[in-house]
């Protein structure tokens, strides 16, 4: 899949959330690693280390596994149930979502966790950013 390199990308750019910071992250890869012959490794701690963020299951995930993990979901009362599934050992990427419309961040893992949503009859929409699929385990 020629394409899943650029969403794996895209996808950790979601994931930092300020385009400003990701810009200067890749450019800062470029003078960094300018003209020198680097591993995969290299690259994976340096976006960590600039990121801030422990990158390693996403890219555990997304470069090491074929499987496209799956958002899965269901709404009970006001609470939003969620985990990560069809995922490596260990998968926490954050996730943004939109509840009826407004949008939330969540730190899914391949535990379920719940959020009270403070409505009932909510509609969620995975951001169409996140190289992930979405299941409604409720089949709604």
């Amino acid at each position: 899949m020629y394409y899943k390199g650029g969403s794996m990308l895209h996808t950790i750019r979601q994931i930092v959330g300020d385009d400003e910071k990701w810009r200067a992250i890749l450019r800062g890869m470029n003078r960094d690693f300018y003209h020198l012959v680097v591993k995969g490794s290299q690259i994976e701690n340096y976006l960590s280390e600039k990121t801030g963020r422990n990158l390693k299951p996403v890219f555990d995930q997304y470069l090491r596994d074929i499987r496209i993990p799956v958002f899965e979901y269901f709404i009970k009362g006001t609470k939003l149930n969620f985990r990560w599934n069809n995922c490596v050992s260990g998968f926490n990427m954050p996730l943004k979502i939109y509840v009826s419309g407004k949008e939330m961040k969540i730190e899914p893992t391949t535990w379920f966790n719940s959020v009270d949503l403070g409505v009932t009859n909510a509609v969620i929409v995975v951001d169409p950013n996140y190289y992930v699929a979405s299941l409604n385990m409720t089949g709604k």
